[in-house]
């Protein structure tokens, strides 16, 4: 089956998909969100790649190094038999900053035989919106183009010139290397350099990975799917995109393809919360100081997205040159969503702020920052909760009383009036928590529909909906709650099909969604496990993990009759409520212990 057979290297400043035979077929320099070097992704013809071709008697297969972000894939035919080993340099420098340069490495690693391969080297700057010219220098080959703005990049290798920009067969008896960067090297590349950065990228990735606890189940997939979220941040300001590529369509043919490499801060709040959880704590406290960055002016209100630069003008254009991923046009860079208004953003960041408060105590860095925007979100909250919105779902037609926004609106009450007591602000508690009482009534009065037995999507809806499952994860009802129950059986009876969920069926801005929300059945099992319908949730977990990719990766999508991955790749909305998931499965419970005791 045709799939989303791909796997992500970076180094938290960019990054690249690397197709199962070894083409790189996405890539933006120098940062995650420039203009595309290689896009073959969203056109086979002009889009651009970096193949790396065999004849049809090698077998190609692909894994990534254990506890690292390094791509290994293998070429073997007989006794013929050779690895790339790709990755973005990423290490500690000795004045504690990190070396992520804009470029990639290709190590060819000669493990026997006389492999043989050839190489389709064929650039296509700035999105391919114009010709891309490439030359053999004397010291690398420069490719360029200066029809829509100039742009270079610069191949470094041990091999041939020649041989690489004409495709001839090179036959491989030695490692060697080819370094594609954005800048021109100061230091001119050699194979034992480009070894020396792949072993100080590993120590960097098996580093941060021993810091990721080990689980008793599912610790593979939790591991892989931390260091997925951690390829996603980025480190210059402490941003969290929500995946790194755009336009990925959400279903094939259809025009629901967005640029997700930016900043939401409902993804990325919830993206951080399960990170520091796992011990990460550098990724959140750079991220709060993104948040403190936005927010200059006391009563400004949050957009629900920036870019990771922090900009926060992030018009939406399409290319209508590119004939998009599958032909599903448009290709668009940019998001209009940035001009929505969604109320759950201050709840969502007000978790984030109150677990860092926990976890780091009352002298967190930036405390006091932190307990200024806690006032500011309880002031916009306190004067918007009562109006409606978009909703998460973004969706770009009339607003509503969505009850996933109204709940969260709870959760910043909630959290805010938790922060407060931490820090014996009995003033502020008393003030705050009749208005988190008068929200929690106005939810349990008018968001459950009698007829329907379920909280529904919004008040005065029939429709069901995934987002109100988060119900009891943010604490606004209890798991054993009668309304809860019925609404995690309502949603799983309509929602569901074939073990995989819709986010909703009503009919939106583009017709009816007909593919499943990745996190919403990830939801689903996260409810039926909290309920105690635990053998039904293990059931759905481990078949919808076996609905991944080669590497274990998941996008934001999936098609409810193939099973293939849709959408934006990889999500890190997926792999955050896959850890959450998995977690759930590894903890003890009371019931586990009290047996484990009897034993002893």
């Amino acid at each position: 089956m045709d799939n989303l057979d791909y796997g992500i290297i970076g180094n938290c400043r960019s990054a690249a998909l690397i197709s199962k035979t070894g083409s790189i077929d996405w890539c933006c320099l120098p940062e995650f969100d420039s203009p595309s070097v290689f896009a073959k992704l969203l056109d086979d013809e002009i889009g651009g790649s970096f193949e790396i071709n065999v004849d049809a008697s090698y077998e190609i297969t692909q894994k990534y190094e254990q506890n690292t972000s390094i791509l290994i894939t293998s070429f073997k035919a007989g006794i013929d038999h050779f690895e790339i080993h790709d990755f973005m340099p990423r290490y500690r420098k000795e004045e504690k900053k990190y070396h992520s340069p804009p470029e990639l490495v290709r190590y060819f690693k000669y493990i026997s035989g006389k492999p043989k391969f050839s190489v389709l080297y064929d650039p296509k700057l700035e999105y391919a919106m114009g010709k891309t010219e490439t030359f053999i220098k004397k010291d690398f080959i420069a490719s360029l183009t200066h029809d829509i703005k100039f742009d270079t990049v610069f191949l470094y290798t041990s091999f041939n010139k020649e041989s690489i920009v004409n495709s001839d067969e090179v036959e491989l008896t030695e490692d060697g290397f080819m370094l594609m960067g954005y800048n021109e090297k100061l230091l001119l590349p050699t194979t034992e350099r480009a070894y020396l950065e792949l072993q100080n990228t590993r120590v960097y990735w098996l580093n941060w990975s021993n810091l990721t606890p080990t689980y008793k189940k599912f610790n593979e997939e939790i591991s892989r799917s931390a260091l997925t979220l951690k390829l996603l941040t980025y480190d210059k300001t402490g941003a969290v995109l929500a995946a790194a590529t755009t336009s990925l369509p959400e279903t094939i043919g259809e025009v629901r393809n967005w640029d997700y490499r930016f900043c939401w801060i409902r993804d990325a709040s919830m993206v951080i919360k399960v990170v520091s959880e796992l011990g990460h704590k550098n990724v959140a406290r750079r991220y709060l100081q993104f948040i403190i960055d936005l927010i200059p002016d006391k009563a400004e209100k949050l957009q629900i997205m920036y870019g990771i630069n922090k900009e926060k003008k992030l018009t939406e254009e399409t290319l209508e040159h590119l004939s998009g991923y599958k032909g599903s046009k448009p290709v668009r860079i940019g998001n209009a969503a940035y001009h929505q208004k969604q109320n759950d953003i201050y709840g969502i960041l007000m978790d984030v702020i109150y677990e860092q408060m926990v976890k780091f105590s009352i002298d967190i860095e930036n405390g006091e920052d932190l307990w200024t925007i806690t006032k500011g979100i309880v002031w916009i909250v306190s004067n918007n909760w009562k109006d409606a919105d978009k909703g998460i779902w973004e969706f770009r037609t009339e607003d509503r009383h969505f009850t996933f926004s109204k709940v969260l609106c709870w959760t910043a009450l909630d959290r805010a009036i938790k922060v407060a007591e931490m820090l014996g602000k009995k003033h502020k508690i008393e003030k705050w928590e009749p208005i988190r009482a008068e929200i929690w009534k106005d939810i349990y009065d008018n968001a459950w529909n009698e007829e329907v037995g379920a909280y529904t999507q919004s008040y005065g809806s029939k429709e069901l909906d995934a987002s109100v499952l988060l119900m009891e994860s943010y604490g606004c009802v209890k798991a054993k709650d009668e309304r809860y129950i019925k609404t995690v059986n309502a949603i799983g009876k309509e929602l569901s099909n074939d073990g995989l969920l819709y986010r909703y069926k009503n009919e939106d801005d583009f017709g009816l969604p007909s593919s499943s929300f990745t996190v919403c059945t990830f939801w689903y099992i996260n409810s039926l496990f909290k309920i105690g319908e635990r053998k039904k949730a293990l059931e759905y977990f481990e078949r919808l993990l076996s609905y991944s990719n080669h590497l274990g990766l998941f996008s934001e999508d999936i098609d409810f009759k193939t099973k293939r991955l849709l959408g934006n790749f990889p999500q890190a909305y997926s792999h955050l409520a896959l850890i959450e998931c998995a977690i759930n499965f590894s903890k003890k419970d009371s019931e586990d212990e009290m047996l484990e005791s009897l034993r002893e």
